[in-house]
């Protein structure tokens, strides 16, 4: 069905979904968000659903099937080869179906909700048995992939050697049919969940019966042609089905890429969790090299076995800095080995083992082995957040999945890729290459040129020249994500026509109407249809109202849909709403640039306004994001276009524009502060914008700024100048003479930098002229023809000269002053690394808050690192923006979301270090944590440096 021909079934099917009360979605803004997954593929759904039970969900089918309009169930939506998008109705179950149950320590059992995402179930069975035990299937989109999804790809992740695929840790699934019966399937068959449901009872036992028929008719192809290699994913795994496998209709349902039924919840297993791990990397002079190699590694049993090349490492160290990659041995691709054991130094044992065999093999250039588990995390790092950043080379062009997914038998894998790669070089493409090396599995993303019709056909030929080379090496097509609709028209080149009948009359018995996820797997659609790119130019990032910054970047992994691992997406995680993440966003604005006359609109477009209304602007998406998209920037110049030559909203002028207020209000500090605690002035800003229930900061009488200033004893002929921002200067101008004491103990003259605005708020607000004008003027005054390091009190102005000089103003000049800029942080992590040891004593605890701009800027480490050099021996991290996020948190229509993002990391942080000083060294951050604990407040990192603090304090 195409919802344009299916259209009149498609809105009765809504009506009748909203008169039982069922959350479902038609707008046009939430058909963009859903016409894309991971892969290269767009369709556009005639609308998504939201059920929140089981119930619900049978109500779905029921009606999809008394309307004929299809269904596509949907996690997280990480799907790289177009499995989880669809023109029917999209299910996602991700949103409200989310229940873990207490996990059954004695049976090592948990059933879960299809939408529990795997690192949350994860943490939740390692916290309920003390460490002791884990959840196993661990692919690189663990923070954000779901049960449901993951069962229907059979994924695993870097462990699969010792833990295999999703299919060996499912024991029972519960999933509706496409006519809604409610069936529990396991091992040794399919039963109704509830038996007084007759109609479920009677489906139950007619679809057993039919399987149990076909695969007895078939036993001698289903017995010779699946279940040959470890990752023969691509079809359906009806060898689980076999007598000899205890007919289990829960496993064969993994990987069916919910053709065959959705699934609602299910029963898995969980595992020992290891005692102690030693990770060993080995350098190779090449990919084909290391693959040599991997017979020899799997016969000392390690728990895992991953390969890398040189181009993973290159995107990480041109993205992440030299550091991310500085543990890595020499050489040009790389293989890390796991090993777990009761002690390290058992574990390590075994890389000293293995290691002396592999020195005769002659192919290792250079290792190492890591123990300590921040050095074993970093690592990892580079294997798993390198795979998602190579979605961009390093010059900017982007690449594709595709064929990234093939598998061989792991004795093959090197011959394998002796061929592949040529084939890769053949077209002119450039591979960056990782994957499941132990289980001969190949994840691949390519340069592919999808935009013009040459660049369509050359995809073609490579992909079906590919096909046919795996097949020869008897591999499979897919080795993880399954087949979609990159690789289901492509079966029939690795099957028997035999089998492909026989998967034909698998999915038939499930969904006879072919309702379920409909070209998938079987009666497929071409490869090369629907692709995303198809007839998009490749400028096309400027809509006729504005730019949508480098939204087209995003290539759907989803990171920004994640419950912890970075600053990235506050809004998301407050509701769990696609719209609000900055996937979903960027999605909306890929759309708009295809929109043709009158809706391109730009800020206008309710469906802009919608998507981008929750956005911080915490910038936290432009270093998060393995794409780097900016959606703060796109935001930024959207509204500047908008407003342009127009009245804006009150709080622009309030708050955007409050560094050129400061002055006045800091002249009359007893009126501002008494305006800001009057209940009828704070009713009249609301009305206004400005929340009435935000507590606002109190005004410095200008003596006392002047005091402040005065104890910092400047120097004129100084190596290091102090800047300290209008607002420093105005709520926080204890910090200043704080500042200059520690610079000072850490051997530094220190100065003071001109006065000047960085004009954060100006473009937070969309007022990029005059941001610029700004940033121009401080640029103009900073730079003085000297390299000295500007350190700059306030995280997000520092972030603002280092990163929005240079693309705002631009030139030498701007690229000079960015270059001295340090946060606070920076330059005392910097004077840690000298060797300076200050004499203010450290706390035993500290609560941290690192500002998002800072995050995304310089980092998050350097403050924890900077800590834990000063002697801090217990930090406790806030890992997500607290909120506020410049003028976000002060506006009325946005209170409410500001206090649900503080929920997500600094209110639990601060309840759980009640007597530790929580750092904040950013205003906004101050702000939060004065409005969670009115009594507690926050400290500056110079305040706690400051060698003149008082003992105790």
């Amino acid at each position: 069905m195409s919802t344009a021909v299916g259209s009149t079934a498609a809105s009765r099917l809504i009506r009748g979904l909203r008169r039982k009360e069922i959350d479902i979605d038609d707008s046009a803004r939430r058909r963009w968000e859903y016409s894309y997954d991971a892969s290269n593929y767009r369709v556009r759904p005639a609308a998504v659903a939201f059920p929140k039970s089981a119930g619900e969900v049978r109500e779905i089918m029921r009606l999809c099937g008394e309307h004929g309009v299809p269904v596509a169930a949907r996690g997280g939506g990480t799907s790289m080869a177009g499995n989880a998008v669809g023109e029917g109705v999209v299910v996602d179950v991700s949103r409200w179906m989310t229940t873990m149950d207490e996990v059954d320590l004695g049976s090592r059992t948990v059933r879960v909700d299809a939408g529990v995402v795997l690192g949350e179930l994860r943490g939740e069975v390692e916290k309920q048995s003390g460490g002791a035990l884990t959840f196993a299937p661990d692919p690189s989109s663990v923070s954000r992939a779901t049960i449901g999804g993951a069962i229907g790809n059979d994924a695993c992740g870097n462990h699969s050697v010792a833990y295999g695929r999703m299919t060996h840790h499912l024991l029972e699934v519960d999933l509706v049919t496409a006519d809604g019966a409610y069936l529990r399937a396991g091992r040794g068959g399919l039963r109704a969940v509830d038996e007084n449901d007759q109609a479920s009872v009677a489906r139950a036992a007619e679809l057993d019966a039919a399987l149990r028929t076909l695969v007895r008719e078939h036993l001698a192809s289903v017995r010779t042609e699946l279940r040959r290699i470890p990752r023969q994913v691509s079809g359906y795994h009806l060898g689980e089905l076999l007598p000899e496998n205890g007919f289990d209709v829960a496993r064969v349902l993994a990987g069916s890429e919910g053709t065959c039924a959705v699934i609602v919840r299910a029963l898995v297993g969980v595992v020992p969790k290891p005692r102690a791990t030693a990770l060993l990397c080995l350098g190779y002079a090449g990919t084909v090299e290391s693959a040599r190699d991997v017979m020899p590694i799997l016969a000392a049993k390690p728990t895992a076995l991953e390969g890398l090349d040189l181009s993973i490492v290159d995107i990480m160290r041109h993205r992440r800095g030299a550091a991310s990659v500085d543990s890595l041995p020499r050489g040009s691709a790389y293989l890390m080995v796991e090993f777990s054991a009761e002690t390290v130094e058992r574990a390590s044992a075994e890389c000293a083992r293995l290691l002396d065999g592999l020195r005769a093999e002659g192919r290792v250039l250079d290792h190492t082995v890591v123990t300590d588990p921040g050095e074993r995390a970093k690592l990892w790092k580079v294997r798993e957040d390198g795979a998602g950043l190579s979605s961009l080379r390093v010059d900017g062009v982007q690449t594709w999945p595709g064929w990234e997914d093939s598998a061989v038998a792991p004795e093959r894998l090197a011959d394998y890729l002796a061929e592949l790669l040529p084939l890769v070089r053949k077209y002119g493409y450039t591979a960056f290459m990782y994957g499941h090396f132990g289980a001969g599995c190949v994840h691949m993303r390519l340069d592919y040129d999808l935009r013009s019709a040459q660049g369509r056909h050359d995809f073609e030929s490579f992909t079906r020249e590919a096909a046919a080379l795996v097949v020869e090496y008897g591999g499979s097509l897919s080795g993880e994500h399954g087949d979609g609709r990159a690789r289901s028209e492509l079966l029939e080149v690795m099957y028997s026509p035999e089998m492909i009948a026989l998967f034909r009359e698998f999915k038939r018995s499930w969904d006879p109407a072919g309702l379920l996820n409909p070209g998938i797997i079987v009666d497929p659609e071409p490869f090369a249809a629907s692709l995303a790119l198809d007839g998009v130019p490749a400028a096309d990032g400027v809509l006729a109202a504005g730019s949508v910054g480098n939204s087209h970047a995003c290539i759907g992994v989803g990171r920004c849909r994640a419950s912890s691992g970075g600053f990235m997406c506050p809004s998301y995680r407050a509701t769990k709403d696609e719209k609000d993440s900055t996937r979903g966003r960027a999605r909306v604005l890929q759309e708009l640039t295809r929109a043709q006359g009158g809706t391109q609109r730009g800020w206008s477009s309710p469906e802009v306004r919608e998507a981008l209304d929750l956005c911080l602007s915490c910038k936290a998406c432009s270093s998060d994001c393995p794409a780097g998209v900016d959606i703060a920037e796109a935001k930024s110049e959207l509204v500047n276009e908008h407003y342009r030559g127009k009245l804006r909203p009150f709080t622009h002028y309030s708050i955007g524009w409050l560094p050129r207020w400061l002055p006045l209000l800091t002249r009359a500090t007893s009126i501002a502060n008494a305006l800001s605690g009057n209940p009828v002035a704070r009713r009249f800003g609301e009305r206004l914008g400005v929340s009435a229930r935000r507590r606002l900061p109190a005004f410095v009488p200008a003596r006392v700024r002047r005091r402040r200033v005065d104890e910092a004893r400047f120097s004129d002929d100084a190596g290091v100048l102090v800047f300290a921002d209008s607002f420093t200067r105005a709520f926080r101008p204890e910090v200043i003479p704080a500042a200059t004491r520690v610079l000072r103990e850490a051997g530094e003259t220190v100065g003071c930098a001109p006065g000047a605005c960085c004009g954060l708020t100006w473009i937070s607000t969309g007022q990029r002229g005059g941001a610029r004008r700004r940033l121009q003027r401080l640029i103009n005054r900073f730079d003085d023809g000297t390299d000295r390091p500007i350190v700059v009190l306030e995280p997000s102005c520092a972030a603002t000269i280092r990163d929005e000089g240079p693309k705002l103003v631009g030139g030498a000049a701007a690229r000079r002053v960015a270059a001295r800029v340090r946060s606070f942080a920076t330059a005392v992590d910097e004077a840690l690394t000298r060797g300076w040891k200050p004499s203010a004593p450290p706390p035993e605890r500290v609560a941290l808050q690192t500002h998002c701009h800072e995050h995304a800027v310089f980092g998050s480490d350097v403050q924890r690192r900077m800590l834990r050099s000063w002697g801090v021996p217990d930090v406790a991290v806030s890992s997500s923006c607290c909120g506020v996020a410049g003028n976000f948190g002060f506006e009325a229509e946005h209170f409410e979301v500001s206090m649900k993002v503080a929920e997500h990391s600094i209110r639990p942080v601060m309840d759980a270090t009640v007597d530790a000083p929580v750092l904040a060294d950013g205003f906004s951050c101050a702000m939060q944590v004065s409005q969670i604990d009115p009594l507690r407040g926050s400290s500056h990192l110079a305040l706690l440096l400051d060698p003149d603090r008082p003992a105790g304090s």
